[in-house]
């Protein structure tokens, strides 16, 4: 195995972050209260582009924000793997690697993880968007590093955004179109700007400022609909189970956004979203969108990565078999109206055949979530 001590690999502007190695034998443990926050900021950007309907308010709104849009964008130094022009000029479905990291400020030179990656794609035919939840721990070959393996939320700390890209296209043998990154300080301001989210609790728990009862609707504010998609431990599903919450709070959040009463802050959320995003979406990709795209918004569909748990080098990772990997891929590519990649997809990534495997829980846990607006959340739409 090679000698994680050391990288080749680290971009000029990327500082070396080795602490964060998730293999690594001299791993430092990261505060769970930092590690474990999550990013669901960044599917308002979909509620915005795609659920308004494309509607000629929204148009009017952006023409007027075109300011405020250029600011998010930032491209990356890597190829396309298509021409997306000429994908959106024909109308075709695209996809979106939707990267949140675990860091406050998108403007700290620390990076930090992206602990949360979502592939969504977007497909006006079918008039379907889905959003496939990659697990912050799947053990992959990151491109660039000398490393046997990393765990893929190192992927954006080593190489940024590119290098994320890199990482989950060749994992999964899928084109990515577009990205967008957003922080960890956007959640709580944009819950609270469009005052508050209304979810039904799958269970009893207290958890920071989230105090929730099995079955009983609450409305969160923002710090409570933070630490309510937060709680891990007490969830007999783990990250799965919390996987399941955010969802709950993603669907709340474009929901309360489609309101009248929304609409008429649309200042103080595009502020927010300046405030907290990246993207290489610009504002003409945007505006076609919102123009050519509007019917995807009918439908929305959920899945997961399933991996098994296994400690590898005295550390956790998740291991999906070739199998599930081929499977999300054969998944994605037809939403994207692709054939299955002819690629050989591998399981486990180059290691010691003497680890720790263990599978991930089960449990009398409920097998589906309602939310307010009659929303249903069931595992039978992951792939385990």
């Amino acid at each position: 195995m090679n000698n994680k001590n050391q990288r080749d690999y680290r971009p000029n502007d990327i500082p070396p972050r080795r602490e964060h190695r998730g293999h690594s034998s001299q791993h430092v443990l990261i505060s769970p209260h930092r590690k474990r926050k999550r990013l669901f900021t960044i599917l308002l950007v979909l509620a915005l582009v795609i659920f308004y309907g494309g509607g000629a308010y929204l148009y009017h709104m952006l023409a007027n924000a075109k300011s405020a849009v250029n600011e998010t964008y930032t491209a990356t130094n890597i190829k396309k793997s298509r021409n997306v022009s000429k994908v959106l000029k024909a109308k075709k479905p695209i996809s979106i690697l939707l990267l949140g990291t675990d860091t406050g400020d998108l403007g700290r030179t620390d990076k930090g993880r992206t602990d949360t990656l979502i592939v969504a794609t977007i497909n006006p035919s079918t008039k379907r968007v889905t959003l496939t939840s990659i697990p912050r721990d799947l053990q992959v070959k990151v491109p660039g590093s000398i490393d046997s393996y990393d765990k893929i939320n190192a992927a954006y700390t080593i190489g940024g955004v590119s290098t994320a890209i890199k990482t989950v296209q060749n994992t999964f043998h899928i084109p990515i179109d577009f990205y967008v990154l957003v922080n960890m300080g956007g959640l709580t301001k944009i819950v609270d700007a469009i005052d508050g989210v209304t979810v039904t609790p799958p269970l009893t728990f207290s958890y920071e400022d989230a105090h929730v009862t099995k079955g009983k609707k609450v409305t969160l504010n923002g710090k409570e609909a933070l630490s309510y998609s937060r709680m891990r431990y007490d969830d007999p599903l783990g990250d799965y189970g919390r996987q399941k919450r955010q969802r709950q709070i993603i669907t709340a959040i474009i929901k309360k956004s489609l309101s009248v009463s929304t609409l008429s802050s649309y200042k103080e959320l595009l502020n927010t979203l300046e405030e907290n995003m990246k993207t290489d979406l610009t504002y003409d990709d945007i505006m076609t969108i919102i123009s050519e795209y509007k019917a995807a918004g009918q439908s929305i569909k959920s899945y997961a990565v399933q991996g098994e748990e296994a400690m590898i080098d005295g550390a956790s990772y998740q291991v999906a078999s070739a199998a599930v990997k081929q499977k999300n891929s054969d998944r994605i590519r037809n939403e994207l109206g692709l054939e299955p990649s002819d690629a050989e997809f591998t399981g486990r990534v180059d290691y010691d055949d003497s680890y720790d495997s263990t599978s991930t829980t089960t449990s009398t846990y409920d097998n589906t979530y309602s939310d307010s607006y009659g929303n249903s959340y069931s595992t039978s739409t992951y792939d385990y």
